[in-house]
């Protein structure tokens, strides 16, 4: 029988193989298509949250997938306020409602991209992401002629892939950092005091079209807004086209 003597050195060596054998497994199993990137990429991609800038300059949103109840009533209230803002429609919305998307654009307001039917982007191939890119940005063009170039995904769900397809594609994927969480329907003073009370210079709001009481609560929150000096756009007035990059929380920075 042979009896064999491991030294110290030998030992720490034989760990470490075996650990690198364990890591390299794991490794193999969890890194799936866009996995290598993402792991070893050194930053991750991210949509545009809010813009840096001096200027107190914001920008108002909504999303419109479920409704059109309120829509016109929005669209006074923004006359009355002479603001310009950017409506995120879906494309089943978009085909329901043709004259309700012909009259956000009639009265000078932005339209973006929100899917064709609304799903969690980050489960879609690429050939999917840019159906439902496409899809969309033709049956908005065919009403306004204008062609889309904002994109926000449904859920705010994301990953690097949808974020590079939207690129190549020639979109900016746009997110938000003041959520007024107007659809949970808390009432009208808690989506006022949310939103203005979390704004700041280059902040992108988040509204829908359809929420309960967003008659009520806009006129004061753009009143608040435009008492306290901010200046109300439409995104892509807000955000930065080129020379920019971003911080790790999806702030937009210029060069």
């Amino acid at each position: 029988m042979k009896v064999y003597i491991f030294n110290k050195k030998v030992a720490i060596r034989l760990t470490a193989v075996l650990l690198l054998v364990v890591v390299s497994i794991m490794f193999t199993e969890v890194i799936k298509e866009d996995g290598i990137r993402s792991v070893f990429a050194p930053t991750k991609e991210l949509p545009i949250y809010c813009v840096d800038t001096p200027d107190k300059k914001i920008a108002i949103s909504f999303d419109a997938a479920w409704g059109t109840d309120f829509t016109y009533d929005i669209l006074d209230t923004l006359d009355k306020y002479n603001v310009k803002t950017t409506f995120f429609l879906v494309d089943f919305w978009v085909k329901k409602h043709p004259d309700v998307v012909k009259e956000i654009d009639r009265r000078g307001h932005e339209i973006g991209n929100h899917s064709t039917n609304h799903p969690y982007m980050s489960k879609l191939d690429e050939i999917q992401i840019i159906k439902e890119l496409k899809t969309t940005e033709d049956s908005i063009k065919e009403i306004t002629g204008k062609r889309t170039t904002l994109f926000r995904p449904p859920f705010g769900d994301y990953n690097d892939r949808l974020i590079r397809v939207c690129r190549d594609n020639g979109y900016y994927v746009i997110q938000w950092d003041v959520d007024s969480l107007d659809w949970k329907e808390y009432g009208v003073q808690p989506v006022v005091d949310r939103v203005t009370r979390n704004v700041k210079n280059g902040s992108i709001v988040l509204f829908h079209n359809n929420a309960k009481y967003v008659s009520e609560f806009l006129p004061i929150i753009l009143e608040k807004l435009q008492a306290e000096g901010y200046e109300i756009v439409p995104i892509s007035e807000l955000i930065y086209k080129d020379n920019f990059y971003m911080d790790n929380t999806g702030k937009q920075i210029k060069k």
